[in-house]
This record gives C-alpha cells, structure tokens and sequence, in this order.
C-alpha cells in the first residue's frame, strides 16, 4: 500500500483495493492495476509512476516485485497473526466464556445480525442473555453473574450521553425503585419520552415493580406530572399538593392501572422493534425441534464475512432449505406483467432475502403473508462482498410438517385405568400431530385416529407430563421433504 502510493499517487483507499486484489489472487484486477500504477489514470485520479518521474521498465519490475511477494507473503502472515489470535481468542472463550462472549457482542453491537448469531452461540454454551435493565446494564454488554446483560446503548433512540446520566445517577445514589423513582431522578438528564418507551419496550424496567403494560399507560403521565412540578417549584410557587398533609399524598399519586401484561407475542415484537433482534425469547423457539429436523442452512450462513469477502457457510448455485417467519414481503412486476416477490425471513440467526419468481409465486402466494411460519426450498445465490440470497422452488407451511405424540404407559392394565383421563386431555387440542400409544410390557403400539389428532405443542406436553411422567411422553419431529 505505501508503496503505490508513494510511487504512483495512489490514494489511501484506492491502495487498500490493491492490497484485496493482490491478496485474493484477482489477475484481472492486477492487470488493470498494473496499468494504472505505470502509466497512471487520470479519471481516477491516480498520476502513475511515470508521472513521477520513474521509468517504465523499473516501474514494471517494481510491479513483477510486488507480485511475486504476494503470492507468499499474505499467505504467511496471516497464517501467523491467526495463529496467534486463534490461540488467544480460545484460551479466552475456555476459560472466561461469559467474559469472552459479552465482549465480543459488545464489537458487534451495532449488528443486529452479528448479535442474534452470538446469542443464539451463547445459549448453545449455556449462558444466558438476560434483557437490558436500568439496575444492572451498562453501554455495552457486561457479565451478570454466570450471565450476560444485554446493552442499553443496543436499545434504539438510547445515546451514549442517556447511559452515561443513568450510570451516573445510579451510582451516587443507588439503584432505581420504581418507574416513578426513575422518570423522577433522571428528568431534565438527557431523559425523553421516546427513550422512556423504548426502555419499557425493551425490558429495561422489568425489575420496577410493575408490567410493560402498566408502564405503557403511565409514563406519559408521570412525566407531565414530574415535568409540571419542577417548573412550579422553579418558580417558587406553592401547588395544590404542597398543601396537602404528608398521609393523604398517596391518594393523589399516579397508580399503576389494573390492566395485566401484554401477551408473549406482543412483548417480543416490542423488543423486536426497539432492540432490532429478540431477547427474551423468539416466535421459533416452540418450533425449534422442527426447525432443525428440516434446515440445511440458517439464515447466518448467508451472512457476509468481511474478512474473506464471502458468506462462508454456502456456495453458489447449492440446493438449500430453510426455514422462519416472514417478516418483509415486497411484491413487483415484471415486463409481462407478472407478478414476483422478494422476502425477508427471519430465523433464530437472523434473516435472510428470498427472490420468488412469477411461477413460483402463484403456486405459492397464499403462504407469504408476514408473520406466517414457513420452510422454503431453494437455489442459493452467492455473489461477491454480498450477502447470500435464496431463489425460492417451493414452500410449505410449517404446519405442514408434522409431528408424531409417543405416550408410553407400563401396560395394558395401566392403559385403561388412564385411558379416559388421557384421551380427555387429548380431545383438548386441536392440530395435525398423530398420537401413538405404546404399551412397554406387551410391546404393542397403537395410532389413534385421525379424529384424535393434537397439536402437540409445548402446552400439551407439559400437562401429560405432569399427569403421566416426562419418561412416558416423547415429541418425534418429522421430516417435511419425506411425507
């Protein structure tokens, strides 16, 4: 790099494109350089060597030079600075695995993609990632324990001067009571009403005493109110409140309505929205078994690896299957009038684009509407420093993998002692999912009919497991290309 461009002018970003030429072995690329670094381009603003005073035939040789150093030189060096990095990045995921994994989210924080791969890593670990809170979070990911606590600059509309107040107050004066507590001490610090939202939304408040939905409908209020009775002691008047007698302030505070807790869905598209992946949870983890029965790839397979240019888990033109929720549908048209649509699907990695084309979007287009749970058959597309697509052939519902209900019972005679409780149980859920009764003593199986067939969920187990014991109960997932 330094020596195009002390030698033939080149920028400082265009010397960068050299050294990727030069590294990743693009003979095409090198000729056109050649050119460039002896005679120069002045379009591109690049004044050559000759330019500069350095003849031809010794610009050519210094070129051949350079070549022939690259064909080894990268090689080595970086096989040894990886090996080094390699040796100390395992040392320190053995031995300190939380501290390793919270700060290698924190150099990915701005990537959501980057974010959900390591998280989903971490729980492969058994490391929890806990969501962001006002008690215990920092800017970046920091270590709770054996855990590991999401960061609050990750939370949309937070800046670093918010986190900084925050930290700040809560360390000179201890740890936040209540929403109240908090809207209180850190008015007038950088604190505004879309920051106190998206700090609900995404969890952050969870230990003050109330429920997203609670805090939801009160914090406008409690701000108004906090807001007017600054500006009334600023002004050194007396308010109706001054007034009144220390015991009967309570009667005129703002309470937290009864009004529950918004649903499982609700809560994750909030932290969805407001922290760019999900934390708490995610819409596939009761389908995960499935999931992974029927994927060939996740989504962070397409994912582009900077460093090699490429998205490393997949290779042009390969036949691929996967499998999530689409939640971006962006339907055009083609000359003839055609109509194709490009998706987003997102799994427990992150999202992936898929091309459907015109044939394939009629015989499927019912099946994409966001939200709705999919598996999609494709061709993968890979280019270049882009990050991987799927040319979609065919989708199924997930639905439309089924699964088969084991219920073991000792034998006969316990079957029929249980069989009225069990099939009541059974009549409560509604799926596609069969049921096989197997009876360990007389090695006999059964399948029941269609008419008895659940949807054989986590809710549904954990009640038999309960009235039947966890060894006696078993989900077998099955293949969707098989049936």
């Amino acid at each position: 790099m330094q020596i195009v461009r002390d030698l033939a002018g080149y920028t400082l970003g265009r010397s960068d494109l050299v050294r990727r030429a030069m590294s990743k072995k693009k003979g095409d690329v090198m000729a056109r350089e050649r050119q460039n670094f002896v005679y120069g381009n002045e379009e591109e603003g690049v004044p050559g060597c000759m330019a500069n005073g350095i003849s031809e035939e010794v610009a050519n040789k210094i070129f051949d030079e350079m070549t022939d150093f690259a064909k080894y030189a990268f090689n080595k060096s970086h096989a040894a600075a990886y090996a080094v990095v390699s040796y100390q990045t395992a040392y320190l995921k053995y031995y300190y695995p939380v501290e390793f994994m919270a700060a290698l989210m924190t150099s990915v924080i701005d990537n959501s993609t980057k974010v959900a791969e390591y998280i989903q890593v971490c729980r492969q670990m058994g490391i929890a990632v806990l969501p962001p809170n006002v008690n215990d979070g920092y800017a970046g990911f920091s270590v709770s324990g054996k855990d590991i606590r999401y960061g609050l600059s990750a939370i949309k509309s937070i800046g670093r001067p918010v986190i900084d107040a925050l930290v700040q107050e809560r360390t000179e004066n201890g740890r936040f009571k209540s929403l109240k507590d908090f809207i209180d001490r850190m008015s007038g610090r950088e604190m505004n009403r879309r920051a106190v939202e998206n700090f609900i939304k995404g969890g952050a408040f969870d230990d003050l005493g109330g429920t997203r939905k609670q805090f939801m409908q009160v914090y406008g209020k409690l701000m108004d109110q906090i807001t007017n009775d600054r500006k009334t002691t600023m002004a050194g008047q007396m308010s109706l409140f001054d007034m009144v007698a220390p015991e009967e302030k309570k009667q005129f505070e703002i309470r937290l309505p009864d009004c529950g807790e918004f649903s499982r869905e609700e809560m994750l598209a909030m932290e969805k929205e407001v922290l760019g992946i999900y934390v708490s949870g995610h819409p596939l983890q009761e389908y995960e078994a499935k999931w992974r029965k029927n994927i060939t790839k996740t989504t962070g397979d397409f994912v582009l690896d900077e460093e090699s240019g490429t998205a490393r888990g997949i290779t042009d033109d390969e036949k691929a299957m996967i499998g999530g929720i689409i939640t971006a549908k962006n339907v055009k048209y083609t000359k003839q009038n055609k109509a194709m649509a490009f998706l987003t699907v997102e799994d427990l990695y992150g999202s992936v684009e898929v091309i459907v084309f015109p044939r394939e979007y009629e015989r499927y287009h019912l099946l994409m509407q966001e939200e709705q749970k999919v598996f999609i058959r494709g061709r993968v597309s890979a280019e270049e420093d882009k990050n991987g697509k799927l040319i979609c052939e065919k989708i199924y519902s997930f639905d439309d993998a089924r699964r088969e209900l084991w219920i073991q019972f000792a034998d006969r005679e316990t079957f029929e002692q249980q069989e009225n409780e069990t099939l009541a149980l059974l009549s409560g859920s509604d799926g596609q999912d069969q049921v096989i009764i197997y009876l360990a003593k007389e090695r006999a199986m059964k399948r029941l009919g269609a008419n008895m067939t659940v949807f054989a969920n986590n809710e549904l187990v954990n009640e038999l497991n309960k009235k039947l014991g966890e060894k006696n109960i078993k989900v077998l997932e099955k293949s969707i290309e098989k049936m």
